[in-house]
């Protein structure tokens, strides 16, 4: 049985990501997330701020390379991967990844000017990876029942 190994996190991506594929031709997207924490100490509010490597997979991937860019918010759903190795002067090495099984964009607002300039105008764009996955992979069934 599996042990428990999930979490959340919520933030802003620090650069745009980086989308590549495997040899076998499996679409893998990296890219890290910028992760704020505010706490009172002394009666002053102090800022903490974490970064997390996030590695997406498959679909998932390419919707995130094609819409995510540098300080997007984002909320990642997954679990923790544990890589290990030894360099060549024999020292050990240990880096911790989140692996994304979710991937939920904030709303993004763009601002236009109006025409006569007095209001600017603010329009969401997509919400989340896994609408637009979703949509798209019911049209790729509904084209191939077609054939």
């Amino acid at each position: 049985m599996n042990n428990l190994n999930s979490l959340l996190i919520e933030g802003n991506l620090v650069k745009d990501p980086e989308l590549s594929y495997t040899p076998k031709g499996t679409a893998m997207c990296k890219f890290s997330v910028a992760c704020n924490r505010f706490f009172k100490q002394d009666q002053e509010t102090q800022k903490e701020v974490s970064f997390f490597d996030v590695t997406t997979w498959a679909r998932l991937a390419e919707v995130c390379g094609e819409y995510l860019k540098k300080g997007r918010g984002v909320r990642v759903v997954g679990r923790l991967k544990q890589d290990r190795w030894t360099d060549p002067d024999g020292k050990p090495h240990s880096r911790i990844l989140v692996i994304a099984e979710h991937v939920e964009f904030k709303p993004q607002f763009k601002k236009e000017d109006s025409a006569d300039g007095k209001t600017e105008e603010e329009k969401p764009e997509e919400e989340k990876a896994e609408e637009t996955a979703e949509e798209e992979k019911q049209e790729d069934l509904a084209e191939a029942s077609t054939f």
